[in-house]
Order: C-alpha cells, then structure tokens, then sequence
C-alpha cells in the first residue's frame, strides 16, 4: 500500500520532502511532479527498484531511462559536452526538455542506450521535484507515467494511487502538471538533433 502525500505545488512541506527523499533512499519506488506531468522515480543505483518501475510500465531492458538532475553541475558528472553545448543548456534550463548525451563513467551501464552508450538528462522547472533533488543530492532514475497499452500519461494523483498503490511506495501530489511531454533533443559537438517536438521551444536548438 503506497503512502499519500500532498504537496504544495509553489510551497513544498519540507517534512514531507524529506521523508519522500528518505522512501527513495530506501529502494522504494515513487510518483513524483514534474513540469511534464508525473514521473516514476527511484534511487539512482537500486536494480530492484528499476526493475519494478520496468514491471510497472512492461519495458523491457532496452528502454531508455532519464536521469532527473537539480543543476547544470551535476549534469556534467554524467554527460559530455562542450562550451558550446553547456552555454545552450543554461540558457534553456531549468525546462521541459530531456538531452540526449554521450554517457560519463558515472552512469550505470544498464542505464545507458545499449549500442549508442548515451543517457536521456532533464532539469525540471518544478518546485516539488527541484526541492526533492535538493534534498537527496543526487539524480532520480526517472520513466514517464505511461502505463502499458496507453499513449498518454497519468495525470491525476489520486487516479494514480487507485491504480497503482500495491506497486509503489509513496505517491506526491502535486497538483496538475500538464500533460504535454519534453522535447527530447540529442547533442554532441557535432551535431544537435530535435528528436520530439514537445512543450518546450525547439528554436534554440535549430
């Protein structure tokens, strides 16, 4: 049975961020808010709870899945880019944008694409998931709500837990968070690509 919390959107309880900080810890498996709708999370190096996230959605291990950072420092511990690429991005971050990078070291391989070793990065412009990533001082292992057989993902908090609360941990309720997808964009020093035209502006990137 998952635990409930209810979040202020503008105003995050900081009690509340740190015992959901504290279920993430501990290898559980949460819904959290971003400014793309509602994600799973998990600790960034727990198997088990990968693989329940993986249950939850039936992905098989080729699926890519997200780190979500707090900043653009910790997005280099896992990614590689250049001058040029990290002007961009602090022009364009906090956002609802995921980029696709060649991995670091830093990034468990069965995190990574199997044959291009890159990784999907985001920085959300979310109070609740920005004050969360603070708290845990780490990346969240992050997949998109999207249920199997659906095209759209959950929205509704309390939908959420209904459905799910036997295969997660906690549920965050932050109220509603759109229900338009990032723009997904791949860079590297040769080449940016917009891979997904989603909520976020792509002209900086053309």
């Amino acid at each position: 049975m998952s635990q409930f919390f209810q979040v202020h959107p503008e105003n995050p309880q900081a009690r509340l961020i740190k015992q959901a900080a504290e279920v993430i810890r501990q290898g559980g498996v949460i819904v959290y808010p971003t400014d793309c709708g509602y994600s799973l999370g998990c600790h960034l190096g727990d198997k088990s709870a990968l693989d329940r996230i993986r249950a939850i959605r039936r992905l098989d291990d080729k699926h890519n899945f997200t780190l979500v950072c707090r900043d653009l420092s910790e997005i280099s511990t896992y990614a590689r880019f250049d001058n040029r690429l990290y002007r961009l991005l602090k022009h364009n971050t906090p956002g609802p944008y995921t980029f696709i990078f060649g991995a670091t070291s830093e990034v468990p391989r069965r995190l990574l694409h199997p044959k291009r070793k890159t990784i999907g990065i985001r920085i959300p412009d979310n109070k609740i998931a920005s004050a969360l990533l603070d708290e845990l001082g780490e990346p969240i292992m992050s997949s998109s709500l999207i249920l199997p057989g659906e095209t759209d993902p959950m929205t509704d908090p309390y939908d959420i837990r209904d459905t799910l609360e036997h295969a997660l941990d906690l549920v965050i309720d932050g109220g509603f968070c759109g229900l338009q997808p990032t723009t997904v964009v791949k860079m590297d020093a040769n080449n940016i690509e917009i891979l997904r035209q989603g909520a976020g502006d792509s002209s900086p990137f053309a």
